[in-house]
């Protein structure tokens, strides 16, 4: 029989900046952490923008813009820190090319991933796509591409994209997001009870991972 581990449940969006970042930073706290044998991490939809629609030509700085009825000079400052502070934790984000669309595709894609013992790499790669190769997550036939380049059957992927298939995954991930209150991401729980929320610095997951943790022996 298994032995039960701690569970880390992380909620994230592939395209939100701050989860990309937090990744890494949960990544080097996690590597100095001396239980990490022990944890599971168990991956979580969630999505910043659900009515979110592909308009050809609309740039991320519009989006923005729109979105927090501000400039988009104000846009393009804020993600040029974002940037900056991305490249800090080894990521490039290329904002000029990202191009704004709707995830719920891309989080069934992770889901069918995670069925079949991908979902790491799903996450990775979509990630990278967003923000860094400028491909459209939205667009069936790009995610169909990644899907492939992870090691999934094209075939099957572009199947499941045409159905309803790991919808139910997806919205049952972001029903859970509303009963916790969760309102921004990345949203990490720890063992049901320790909360981080961003893209926090190393240290500050090492903290919680400890304190979790040491609660956690207690009970196995």
């Amino acid at each position: 029989m298994a032995k039960e581990k701690m569970k880390v449940e992380v909620w994230e969006d592939v395209m939100c900046p701050f989860c990309y970042m937090g990744r890494r930073l949960f990544g080097a706290a996690l590597k100095e952490f001396p239980g990490k044998k022990d944890v599971e991490i168990v991956w979580h939809s969630y999505q910043l923008n659900p009515e979110i629609k592909y308009e050809p030509g609309r740039d991320i700085y519009s989006y923005l813009a729109d979105n927090k009825s501000q400039s988009r000079e104000w846009a393009m400052k804020l993600n040029a820190q974002l940037a900056a502070e991305a490249k800090k934790v080894g990521l490039t984000y290329n904002f000029d090319k990202v191009i704004v669309s709707n995830t719920f595709d891309a989080h069934r894609l992770i889901h069918m991933a995670k069925k079949k013992g991908l979902m790491e790499q799903a996450v990775e790669r979509l990630f990278k796509a967003y923000f860094t190769d400028g491909k459209n997550i939205g667009d069936r036939d790009t995610l169909t591409a990644l899907g492939k380049e992870i090691g999934l059957d094209p075939a099957e992927v572009k199947k499941m994209l045409e159905s309803y298939a790991y919808a139910d995954n997806v919205r049952k991930d972001l029903a859970q997001a509303e009963k916790l209150g969760i309102d921004g991401v990345p949203f990490y729980l720890i063992n049901e009870k320790h909360t981080v929320v961003g893209a926090q610095p190393p240290e500050v997951f090492l903290h919680e991972l400890k304190e979790a943790y040491s609660e956690w022996k207690k009970k196995v």
